[in-house]
């Protein structure tokens, strides 16, 4: 339901290669740093977001969606279940076309309002495991 294989490779192949990361740091032991150098090795953009506002791996990081002063296509996101749902109406906010909450993090009710707000969203999967599936 969170994840059918359409909705997977349209977000990893039609809808644009700039990928907000929220909460991605220089922190290696991450699971973010890890996924960001994954995506980026595959031609997407990552733009790194984290309250510290670092630079990870050559991209300008900024402390808030928001921040951002260009176009974002997805937003992906690896904050606790509990903030994920702030994340998500925020990325609508900016006009993202789409979301992505990694795997173990789940909120049907943000899944809701992101679907009904016209953006594409997958929960609980990683694009650093779908992208590589996709041949």
């Amino acid at each position: 339901m969170y994840g059918d294989p359409a909705t997977i490779r349209k977000i990893l192949t039609e809808l644009g290669d700039t990928w907000a990361v929220v909460g991605l740091s220089s922190n290696q032991r991450r699971a973010a740093y890890g996924v960001a150098d994954v995506l980026q090795r595959y031609g997407k953009r990552i733009v790194p977001v984290h309250p510290k506002a670092e630079t990870v791996h050559g991209e300008q990081g900024y402390a808030t969606l928001a921040d951002i002063p260009f176009p974002v296509d997805v937003v992906d996101v690896f904050v606790n279940s509990t903030l994920a749902g702030q994340v998500a109406d925020e990325a609508a906010a900016i006009g993202a076309k789409a979301v992505w909450f990694q795997l173990g993090v789940i909120d049907e009710e943000a899944y809701e309002r992101t679907r009904a707000a016209g953006l594409d969203m997958v929960m609980d999967r990683c694009p650093a495991i779908e992208i590589p599936r996709l041949g």
